[in-house]
């Protein structure tokens, strides 16, 4: 597994005063959108998804799209003119070089929107950002605390097999492609354990929010 650079977390005063900006991130199938999809509906917080700004970037005539198909050809199209996903990652998650190449096309479009939609909410004391790829794409310097969401290995295989229809390979080569979740762990202000129930989980989510990290130095 390739290893990418663990950048710190910003400490919670570098953030607006008093704000906390929360980075929700976890490995891919974990139970992120749980989360996210939880704290915007029972708290009513600003949910910022780095997944929605990376499709954002290859919409139809974006300048990144062109670039994708200039690299791999039209056939990377579907026929409406949008991006075959599927064959995009069959090709990115056999080959980390196009993987490597294609992150570094979208990762910076991401960060630049993120900080757009941050001015939005200055005066809001939380903000979550959905980020799969925080600690990848090296945006932790974009938050205040790092909640990781994580499960046994096995159960995010199947999950992830289960949710994209994917092949035991298929599923292994994109969990491989990211950090490990112990690496991420070890880096978290807060670990979330989803290899129970949704309501375990929960508690856990409503345990986290009301409690405010000291910064210490």
């Amino acid at each position: 597994m390739k290893k990418f650079p663990l950048v710190a977390p910003r400490k919670a005063q570098d953030a607006m005063p008093m704000q906390r900006i929360i980075g929700l991130t976890g490995g891919i199938a974990t139970g992120k959108t749980t989360v996210a999809d939880y704290l915007a509906t029972q708290y009513a917080l600003p949910i910022l998804d780095a997944d929605h700004y990376a499709r954002e970037a290859v919409q139809p005539g974006s300048p990144i799209l062109q670039q994708i198909c200039d690299r791999n050809g039209p056939s990377i199209l579907q026929a409406d003119g949008t991006l075959d996903r599927q064959r995009l990652g069959d090709l990115i998650f056999s080959n980390s070089e196009e993987r490597q190449w294609l992150e570094e096309q979208i990762h910076p479009f991401v960060c630049d929107r993120i900080h757009q939609i941050l001015q939005l909410h200055l005066q809001e004391p939380i903000v979550v950002l959905v980020i799969p790829l925080l600690f990848e794409a090296q945006m932790t310097h974009l938050v205040s605390e790092i909640w990781v969401v994580h499960c046994h290995p096995e159960q995010q295989k199947q999950r992830l097999m289960a949710r994209n229809q994917l092949t035991p390979t298929q599923a292994e080569a994109r969990i491989k492609s990211q950090i490990a979740l112990t690496e991420k762990i070890a880096q978290a202000t807060v670990a979330l354990d989803n290899s129970k129930d949704a309501a375990t989980l929960l508690r856990q989510v409503d345990q986290a929010i009301k409690i405010a990290p000291t910064s210490g130095d």
